[in-house]
Protein backbone atom coordinates (compact mmCIF):
# COMPACT_ATOMS: atom_id res chain seq x y z
CA UNK A 1 0.00 0.00 0.00
CA UNK A 2 2.35 2.56 1.05
CA UNK A 3 4.53 1.97 -2.46
CA UNK A 4 1.94 2.22 -4.16
CA UNK A 5 0.44 5.71 -2.55
CA UNK A 6 3.71 7.12 -3.04
CA UNK A 7 3.60 6.23 -7.06
CA UNK A 8 0.39 7.94 -7.11
CA UNK A 9 1.22 10.88 -5.05
CA UNK A 10 4.77 11.35 -6.68
CA UNK A 11 8.04 12.39 -5.48
CA UNK A 12 7.82 16.04 -5.02
CA UNK A 13 4.58 15.65 -2.33
CA UNK A 14 6.28 11.98 -0.65
CA UNK A 15 9.23 11.18 0.82
CA UNK A 16 8.94 7.41 0.99
CA UNK A 17 6.89 4.93 2.88
CA UNK A 18 8.16 1.99 5.60
CA UNK A 19 6.26 -0.38 8.03
CA UNK A 20 5.83 0.56 11.27
CA UNK A 21 6.40 -2.06 14.48
CA UNK A 22 2.74 -2.67 14.39
CA UNK A 23 2.93 -3.36 10.58
CA UNK A 24 1.03 -0.28 9.52
CA UNK A 25 2.54 1.34 6.49
CA UNK A 26 3.32 5.14 6.78
CA UNK A 27 3.87 7.61 4.12
CA UNK A 28 5.96 10.49 4.69
CA UNK A 29 4.41 13.51 2.52
CA UNK A 30 5.16 17.23 2.26
CA UNK A 31 1.56 18.94 2.32
CA UNK A 32 -1.86 18.66 3.91
CA UNK A 33 -3.37 17.34 0.98
CA UNK A 34 -1.40 14.33 0.50
CA UNK A 35 -1.73 13.18 4.50
CA UNK A 36 -5.55 13.42 4.34
CA UNK A 37 -5.12 10.91 0.86
CA UNK A 38 -2.75 8.70 2.75
CA UNK A 39 -5.03 8.50 6.00
CA UNK A 40 -8.23 7.61 3.94
CA UNK A 41 -6.48 5.16 2.27
CA UNK A 42 -5.91 3.45 5.56
CA UNK A 43 -2.23 3.90 5.92
CA UNK A 44 -0.61 6.73 8.87
CA UNK A 45 0.70 10.30 7.17
CA UNK A 46 3.56 11.23 8.39
CA UNK A 47 4.83 15.33 7.76
CA UNK A 48 8.12 15.78 6.37
CA UNK A 49 10.23 18.79 5.11
CA UNK A 50 12.24 17.27 2.26
CA UNK A 51 10.00 16.07 -0.76
CA UNK A 52 12.28 12.66 -2.48
CA UNK A 53 12.70 14.73 -5.12
CA UNK A 54 14.76 16.78 -2.46
CA UNK A 55 16.28 13.49 -1.43
CA UNK A 56 17.45 11.93 -4.47
CA UNK A 57 18.77 15.37 -5.97
CA UNK A 58 21.04 15.15 -2.72
CA UNK A 59 22.26 11.86 -3.70
CA UNK A 60 22.94 13.06 -7.44
CA UNK A 61 24.96 16.04 -5.55
CA UNK A 62 27.39 13.21 -3.36
CA UNK A 63 27.57 10.96 -6.42
CA UNK A 64 28.94 13.75 -8.75
CA UNK A 65 31.72 14.53 -6.09
CA UNK A 66 34.89 12.84 -6.34
CA UNK A 67 34.32 9.04 -5.24
CA UNK A 68 35.71 8.20 -1.70
CA UNK A 69 36.11 4.14 -1.60
CA UNK A 70 34.38 3.43 1.74
CA UNK A 71 31.95 5.44 1.91
CA UNK A 72 28.18 4.67 1.38
CA UNK A 73 24.97 6.74 1.45
CA UNK A 74 21.01 5.49 1.79
CA UNK A 75 18.05 7.30 2.06
CA UNK A 76 16.69 7.31 5.24
CA UNK A 77 12.84 7.88 5.07
CA UNK A 78 11.68 7.89 8.71
CA UNK A 79 14.29 10.56 9.39
CA UNK A 80 13.37 12.21 6.42
CA UNK A 81 17.74 12.52 5.75
CA UNK A 82 20.00 11.14 3.61
CA UNK A 83 22.87 9.63 5.62
CA UNK A 84 26.39 9.09 4.52
CA UNK A 85 28.50 6.91 6.27
CA UNK A 86 32.35 6.53 6.50
CA UNK A 87 34.67 3.38 7.00
CA UNK A 88 37.65 2.90 8.97
CA UNK A 89 39.82 3.60 5.38
CA UNK A 90 38.63 6.51 4.96
CA UNK A 91 40.51 9.25 5.34
CA UNK A 92 40.55 12.49 7.69
CA UNK A 93 40.97 14.40 4.60
CA UNK A 94 38.68 12.52 2.24
CA UNK A 95 36.22 12.21 5.01
CA UNK A 96 36.12 16.63 5.53
CA UNK A 97 36.01 17.18 1.90
CA UNK A 98 32.76 15.02 1.34
CA UNK A 99 31.56 16.79 4.84
CA UNK A 100 32.20 19.92 2.93
CA UNK A 101 29.91 18.82 0.10
CA UNK A 102 27.22 17.70 2.59
CA UNK A 103 26.65 20.95 4.41
CA UNK A 104 26.53 22.53 0.55
CA UNK A 105 23.73 20.24 0.24
CA UNK A 106 21.75 21.36 3.60
CA UNK A 107 21.16 20.46 6.75
CA UNK A 108 19.09 16.75 5.76
CA UNK A 109 22.18 15.09 4.83
CA UNK A 110 23.40 12.70 8.05
CA UNK A 111 27.42 12.33 8.21
CA UNK A 112 28.19 8.87 10.22
CA UNK A 113 31.50 7.35 10.75
CA UNK A 114 30.99 3.30 11.24
CA UNK A 115 33.73 0.52 12.38
CA UNK A 116 35.37 -1.91 10.15
CA UNK A 117 35.25 -1.75 6.54
CA UNK A 118 32.39 -1.95 3.58
CA UNK A 119 33.42 -4.89 1.54
CA UNK A 120 31.98 -7.50 -0.96
CA UNK A 121 31.67 -10.52 1.06
CA UNK A 122 33.55 -13.38 -0.87
CA UNK A 123 36.55 -15.53 0.38
CA UNK A 124 35.98 -17.94 3.61
CA UNK A 125 33.39 -20.62 2.98
CA UNK A 126 31.83 -22.96 1.19
CA UNK A 127 29.68 -24.09 -0.83
CA UNK A 128 30.34 -22.76 -4.59
CA UNK A 129 33.98 -22.28 -5.00
CA UNK A 130 36.55 -20.83 -7.98
CA UNK A 131 39.44 -19.49 -8.73
CA UNK A 132 37.64 -15.70 -7.74
CA UNK A 133 36.74 -16.99 -4.71
CA UNK A 134 34.00 -18.08 -2.47
CA UNK A 135 30.48 -17.80 -2.39
CA UNK A 136 26.79 -18.51 -1.72
CA UNK A 137 24.18 -19.83 -4.10
CA UNK A 138 21.28 -17.13 -4.19
CA UNK A 139 18.48 -18.51 -6.07
CA UNK A 140 17.36 -21.07 -8.70
CA UNK A 141 16.23 -18.94 -11.89
CA UNK A 142 15.31 -20.00 -15.86
CA UNK A 143 15.24 -18.31 -18.86
CA UNK A 144 12.48 -20.86 -19.99
CA UNK A 145 14.75 -23.15 -21.59
CA UNK A 146 18.25 -23.15 -19.56
CA UNK A 147 18.19 -23.08 -15.62
CA UNK A 148 20.52 -20.72 -13.47
CA UNK A 149 21.82 -20.00 -10.49
CA UNK A 150 21.49 -16.15 -9.35
CA UNK A 151 24.15 -14.78 -7.54
CA UNK A 152 26.38 -11.95 -6.75
CA UNK A 153 27.92 -10.36 -9.48
CA UNK A 154 31.51 -9.26 -7.67
CA UNK A 155 31.70 -12.88 -7.31
CA UNK A 156 33.39 -13.91 -10.23
CA UNK A 157 34.08 -12.42 -13.90
CA UNK A 158 32.05 -14.03 -16.69
CA UNK A 159 33.60 -17.28 -17.30
CA UNK A 160 34.79 -18.34 -13.85
CA UNK A 161 33.77 -21.88 -13.28
CA UNK A 162 32.40 -22.99 -9.76
CA UNK A 163 32.73 -26.02 -8.19
CA UNK A 164 30.57 -27.68 -4.96
CA UNK A 165 34.17 -29.18 -3.43
CA UNK A 166 37.08 -27.44 -2.34
CA UNK A 167 39.19 -29.97 -4.25
CA UNK A 168 37.69 -28.98 -7.96
CA UNK A 169 35.73 -32.28 -8.74
CA UNK A 170 31.80 -31.40 -8.64
CA UNK A 171 31.91 -28.85 -10.84
CA UNK A 172 28.22 -27.08 -11.12
CA UNK A 173 28.57 -24.56 -13.73
CA UNK A 174 30.08 -21.70 -15.03
CA UNK A 175 29.26 -17.60 -14.73
CA UNK A 176 27.83 -15.35 -17.77
CA UNK A 177 25.99 -11.92 -17.84
CA UNK A 178 27.15 -10.49 -14.80
CA UNK A 179 27.00 -6.51 -13.67
CA UNK A 180 29.70 -5.65 -11.35
CA UNK A 181 30.42 -2.69 -10.15
CA UNK A 182 26.96 -0.27 -10.65
CA UNK A 183 24.96 -3.17 -10.23
CA UNK A 184 26.19 -6.53 -8.28
CA UNK A 185 24.63 -10.00 -10.07
CA UNK A 186 25.21 -12.75 -12.09
CA UNK A 187 24.31 -15.90 -13.46
CA UNK A 188 25.80 -19.17 -13.23
CA UNK A 189 24.60 -21.65 -15.71
CA UNK A 190 24.51 -25.10 -14.51
CA UNK A 191 26.31 -27.39 -16.59
CA UNK A 192 23.80 -30.21 -17.23
CA UNK A 193 21.51 -27.24 -18.00
CA UNK A 194 18.71 -27.71 -14.86
CA UNK A 195 18.70 -26.94 -11.47
CA UNK A 196 17.36 -30.39 -10.84
CA UNK A 197 15.33 -31.63 -7.51
CA UNK A 198 15.07 -28.63 -4.56
CA UNK A 199 15.37 -25.96 -6.90
CA UNK A 200 12.46 -24.03 -5.48
CA UNK A 201 13.53 -24.44 -1.77
CA UNK A 202 16.01 -22.55 0.62
CA UNK A 203 17.75 -24.91 2.96
CA UNK A 204 17.78 -23.56 6.47
CA UNK A 205 19.23 -26.13 8.55
CA UNK A 206 18.10 -29.23 10.74
CA UNK A 207 16.68 -30.83 7.36
CA UNK A 208 13.97 -28.50 6.76
CA UNK A 209 13.88 -25.22 4.29
CA UNK A 210 12.00 -22.18 3.14
CA UNK A 211 10.10 -22.80 0.02
CA UNK A 212 10.20 -19.98 -2.42
CA UNK A 213 6.56 -18.83 -3.94
CA UNK A 214 7.30 -15.23 -5.33
CA UNK A 215 9.27 -12.07 -5.78
CA UNK A 216 9.17 -8.67 -4.61
CA UNK A 217 10.57 -5.51 -3.74
CA UNK A 218 11.49 -4.98 -0.40
CA UNK A 219 10.09 -2.04 2.24
CA UNK A 220 12.19 -0.41 5.12
CA UNK A 221 11.07 -1.30 8.35
CA UNK A 222 10.16 -4.65 6.66
CA UNK A 223 11.66 -7.79 8.91
CA UNK A 224 13.70 -10.09 6.60
CA UNK A 225 16.14 -13.24 6.88
CA UNK A 226 18.70 -13.50 5.00
CA UNK A 227 21.09 -17.00 4.60
CA UNK A 228 24.67 -17.67 3.69
CA UNK A 229 27.30 -20.22 3.87
CA UNK A 230 29.19 -18.31 6.61
CA UNK A 231 27.34 -17.38 8.89
CA UNK A 232 23.92 -19.25 8.65
CA UNK A 233 20.19 -17.88 8.89
CA UNK A 234 19.96 -14.46 10.50
CA UNK A 235 17.02 -11.87 10.92
CA UNK A 236 16.77 -8.60 10.54
CA UNK A 237 15.26 -5.05 9.20
CA UNK A 238 14.94 -3.59 6.16
CA UNK A 239 16.40 0.44 7.42
CA UNK A 240 17.15 2.06 3.55
CA UNK A 241 16.51 1.62 0.16
CA UNK A 242 18.38 2.58 -3.18
CA UNK A 243 21.41 2.86 -1.29
CA UNK A 244 24.94 3.61 -2.67
CA UNK A 245 27.93 1.66 -1.87
CA UNK A 246 31.86 2.73 -3.07
CA UNK A 247 33.27 -0.64 -2.21
CA UNK A 248 37.02 -0.93 -3.07
CA UNK A 249 36.12 -2.24 -6.58
CA UNK A 250 33.81 0.39 -7.69
CA UNK A 251 30.72 1.86 -7.02
CA UNK A 252 27.44 -0.47 -6.70
CA UNK A 253 23.96 2.01 -6.74
CA UNK A 254 20.42 1.13 -5.94
CA UNK A 255 21.16 -1.36 -3.26
CA UNK A 256 18.88 -2.34 0.08
CA UNK A 257 20.19 -1.41 3.28
CA UNK A 258 19.76 -3.72 6.74
CA UNK A 259 20.50 -4.36 9.77
CA UNK A 260 21.36 -7.78 9.46
CA UNK A 261 25.04 -9.54 9.72
CA UNK A 262 27.01 -11.06 7.09
CA UNK A 263 30.73 -12.78 6.99
CA UNK A 264 33.22 -12.98 3.86
CA UNK A 265 31.57 -15.93 2.08
CA UNK A 266 27.86 -15.05 2.55
CA UNK A 267 28.06 -12.64 -0.34
CA UNK A 268 25.27 -13.95 -3.25
CA UNK A 269 23.70 -15.71 -0.34
CA UNK A 270 19.56 -15.78 -0.58
CA UNK A 271 17.03 -12.60 1.48
CA UNK A 272 13.59 -13.12 1.91
CA UNK A 273 10.59 -13.10 3.64
CA UNK A 274 7.12 -15.21 3.54
CA UNK A 275 8.74 -17.30 1.22
CA UNK A 276 9.16 -14.43 -1.44
CA UNK A 277 12.79 -13.56 -2.73
CA UNK A 278 14.04 -10.28 -2.17
CA UNK A 279 17.79 -9.93 -2.72
CA UNK A 280 21.23 -11.53 -2.87
CA UNK A 281 24.07 -10.24 -0.66
CA UNK A 282 25.86 -8.00 -1.50
CA UNK A 283 28.10 -6.51 0.75
CA UNK A 284 28.63 -4.31 4.12
CA UNK A 285 30.84 -3.63 7.30
CA UNK A 286 31.00 -5.53 10.65
CA UNK A 287 30.42 -9.36 11.20
CA UNK A 288 27.93 -11.49 13.24
CA UNK A 289 29.95 -11.03 16.71
CA UNK A 290 29.49 -7.33 16.39
CA UNK A 291 26.50 -6.81 14.02
CA UNK A 292 26.64 -4.38 11.23
CA UNK A 293 25.19 -3.24 8.16
CA UNK A 294 24.74 -5.29 4.84
CA UNK A 295 23.59 -4.70 1.19
CA UNK A 296 21.56 -6.49 -1.09
CA UNK A 297 21.40 -6.39 -4.88
CA UNK A 298 17.05 -6.63 -5.08
CA UNK A 299 16.20 -9.73 -7.16
CA UNK A 300 13.24 -7.80 -9.34
CA UNK A 301 16.12 -5.32 -11.19
CA UNK A 302 18.60 -8.65 -11.29
CA UNK A 303 15.89 -10.60 -13.22
CA UNK A 304 14.73 -7.62 -15.09
CA UNK A 305 18.51 -7.00 -16.22
CA UNK A 306 18.87 -10.65 -17.09
CA UNK A 307 16.05 -12.03 -18.55
CA UNK A 308 14.97 -14.33 -16.55
CA UNK A 309 12.66 -15.88 -14.00
CA UNK A 310 12.69 -17.42 -10.71
CA UNK A 311 12.21 -20.76 -10.24
CA UNK A 312 9.07 -21.06 -7.43
CA UNK A 313 7.62 -23.35 -5.89
CA UNK A 314 3.85 -23.87 -7.83
CA UNK A 315 5.92 -23.89 -11.06
CA UNK A 316 9.47 -25.32 -9.87
CA UNK A 317 10.55 -27.98 -12.74
CA UNK A 318 12.19 -25.43 -15.60
CA UNK A 319 9.25 -23.00 -15.18
CA UNK A 320 9.67 -19.39 -13.27
CA UNK A 321 7.35 -16.23 -11.89
CA UNK A 322 7.73 -12.68 -12.91
CA UNK A 323 7.98 -10.12 -10.07
CA UNK A 324 4.68 -10.53 -8.40
CA UNK A 325 3.29 -7.69 -6.06
CA UNK A 326 5.37 -6.97 -2.82
CA UNK A 327 4.20 -9.05 -0.18
CA UNK A 328 2.35 -8.42 3.82
CA UNK A 329 5.07 -6.43 5.17
CA UNK A 330 3.80 -6.80 8.44
CA UNK A 331 4.39 -10.41 8.80
CA UNK A 332 7.68 -11.74 10.07
CA UNK A 333 8.47 -15.15 9.06
CA UNK A 334 10.77 -16.85 6.83
CA UNK A 335 8.07 -18.85 5.02
CA UNK A 336 6.36 -21.93 4.54
CA UNK A 337 8.13 -24.82 5.70
CA UNK A 338 9.96 -27.08 3.22
CA UNK A 339 12.08 -30.56 4.03
CA UNK A 340 14.85 -30.50 2.12
CA UNK A 341 15.26 -34.01 1.56
CA UNK A 342 13.01 -35.70 4.06
CA UNK A 343 16.00 -36.97 5.43
CA UNK A 344 17.81 -36.04 9.26
CA UNK A 345 21.35 -33.62 8.95
CA UNK A 346 23.61 -36.42 8.41
CA UNK A 347 21.79 -38.01 5.69
CA UNK A 348 21.76 -34.67 3.93
CA UNK A 349 25.19 -34.13 4.59
CA UNK A 350 25.98 -37.83 2.85
CA UNK A 351 23.79 -37.17 -0.23
CA UNK A 352 25.11 -33.74 -0.88
CA UNK A 353 28.95 -35.09 -0.59
CA UNK A 354 27.78 -37.86 -2.79
CA UNK A 355 28.43 -37.02 -6.69
CA UNK A 356 26.36 -40.42 -7.78
CA UNK A 357 23.58 -39.08 -6.31
CA UNK A 358 23.21 -34.92 -5.85
CA UNK A 359 20.63 -33.14 -7.40
CA UNK A 360 22.75 -30.29 -8.65
CA UNK A 361 20.10 -27.54 -7.98
CA UNK A 362 19.58 -29.06 -4.26
CA UNK A 363 23.22 -29.37 -4.00
CA UNK A 364 23.30 -25.66 -4.43
CA UNK A 365 20.34 -23.95 -2.91
CA UNK A 366 21.34 -26.11 -0.19
CA UNK A 367 24.46 -25.91 -0.10
CA UNK A 368 24.56 -22.29 1.05
CA UNK A 369 24.17 -23.50 4.60
CA UNK A 370 25.11 -27.04 4.24
CA UNK A 371 28.55 -26.37 5.31
CA UNK A 372 27.21 -24.57 8.26
CA UNK A 373 25.16 -27.24 9.45
CA UNK A 374 28.20 -29.66 9.89
CA UNK A 375 30.15 -26.34 11.83
CA UNK A 376 27.24 -25.79 14.33
CA UNK A 377 25.57 -23.76 11.22
CA UNK A 378 23.13 -21.27 13.35
CA UNK A 379 25.57 -19.46 15.80
CA UNK A 380 23.76 -16.89 17.46
CA UNK A 381 21.14 -18.06 19.86
CA UNK A 382 19.02 -15.23 19.53
CA UNK A 383 18.67 -15.72 16.09
CA UNK A 384 18.13 -19.52 16.12
CA UNK A 385 15.16 -18.17 18.91
CA UNK A 386 14.03 -16.28 16.13
CA UNK A 387 13.86 -18.31 13.56
CA UNK A 388 11.72 -21.06 15.86
CA UNK A 389 9.48 -18.21 16.74
CA UNK A 390 8.97 -17.25 13.07
CA UNK A 391 8.20 -21.30 12.10
CA UNK A 392 6.13 -22.37 14.98
CA UNK A 393 2.75 -21.38 13.09
CA UNK A 394 4.02 -23.95 9.86
CA UNK A 395 5.77 -26.23 11.79
CA UNK A 396 4.13 -26.99 14.53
Amino acid sequence: MGTDLVSRLGTSRTAGSWVDSAGRPVVAVTDEKAADEVERAGARAKMVRHSMSDLKSATATLRSARRVPGTAWALDYKSNEVVVRGDSTVSASDWSRLTDVAEDIGGFVRMERTEGTFTTRVNGAQPILSTAGRCSAGFNVTDGTTDYILTAGHCGPDGSVWFADDRGREQVGSSLKGSFPGDDYSLVKYDSGRAGEGADVVAVGDGKGVRITGVADAEVGQKIFRSGSTSGLREGEVTALNATVNYPEGTVTGLIETNVCAEPGDSGGPMFADGVALGVTSGGSGDCTAGGTTFFQPVTKALTELGVKLIVAKQAGGTGASPAPAASQGAASPGSSAPVTGEDVSGLLTRLTDPRNVGPGLLVIAGSLVALVATRWIRAEQDRKAYRQHYSATWG
